[in-house]
């Protein structure tokens, strides 16, 4: 893709903790990173404006992946200038109850953005990607997602429904050199984690008894946007320090 024009990048929740570092990672690589924020803009232009700062180049886009009058009016703002070649679907939430006590608006809630949402936002992105037939999607899932968690059901069913959706989508674009990956972190040091987990239990969770750094995560992202990962595509790559 060298000597080309930059090859534009979308990070869905960049103004996050996570999805902030996974931004300014595929910056630093050299594409063009559109950072997604919904009630976050400011902290989504601040972060473009350090990026730009590096000599890197971004720009910031606000809308609600559950609103879809909203959000097709922006990606069809977002495709004027080109396709998005590289995806990486990181938005979600989670709002955590053990299921006996789970409301239904807790259920939906979850589902809605960090499912529902994935769809609403790659399926108009998918043609005029696969006219480049050059890309990447890259999906954050959860260990939970893989394992189960305790009082996450709304959640790991989100993020499992997720890794059956990228395997499929793996299959239906692999003929075009598109890849299809799925990210699974586990605990990683940031505002979630640090008030979920003490250390002693992060100790006693965590082969490596440590949590895992956003920038660790951002560096898989990076490895599988690149040309490097060309033939690693349907996947599910858990970085979790070894807890399965």
């Amino acid at each position: 893709m060298e000597g080309m024009q930059k090859i534009k990048a979308l990070v869905t929740g960049g103004s996050g903790g996570l999805g902030s570092v996974i931004a300014a990672q595929l910056a630093k690589d050299g594409y063009e990173v559109w950072i997604h924020a919904n009630s976050q803009l400011p902290k989504a232009e601040q972060l473009v404006e350090k990026i730009r700062q590096s000599g890197g180049c971004a720009y910031a886009i606000c809308f609600d992946l559950t609103d879809v009058v909203s959000m097709e009016e922006n990606i069809t703002l977002l495709l004027k200038t080109g396709p998005i070649q590289v995806l990486v679907n990181n938005a979600g939430i989670h709002d955590d109850s053990v299921m006996a006590g789970m409301s239904h608006d807790q259920w939906q809630k979850v589902i809605n953005v960090s499912l529902n949402g994935f769809f609403n936002v790659t399926q108009p992105l998918l043609l005029p990607m696969i006219r480049t037939r050059w890309g990447r999607i890259i999906n954050i899932a959860s260990v939970a997602g893989v394992i189960g968690n305790r009082g996450q059901a709304n959640y790991a069913a989100a993020k499992a429904g997720l890794i059956g959706a990228s395997k499929t989508l793996a299959l239906e674009l692999a003929s075009r050199k598109i890849t299809v990956n799925v990210v699974a972190p586990g605990v990683i040091a940031g505002e979630m984690a640090d008030s979920s987990f003490p250390q002693e239990r992060i100790k006693q969770m965590v082969p490596m008894q440590r949590a895992g750094t956003s920038q660790e995560v951002a560096d898989l992202v990076s490895f599988l946007a690149s040309e490097k990962s060309s033939y690693i595509t349907g996947q599910v790559i858990s970085i979790n320090g070894g807890i399965i």
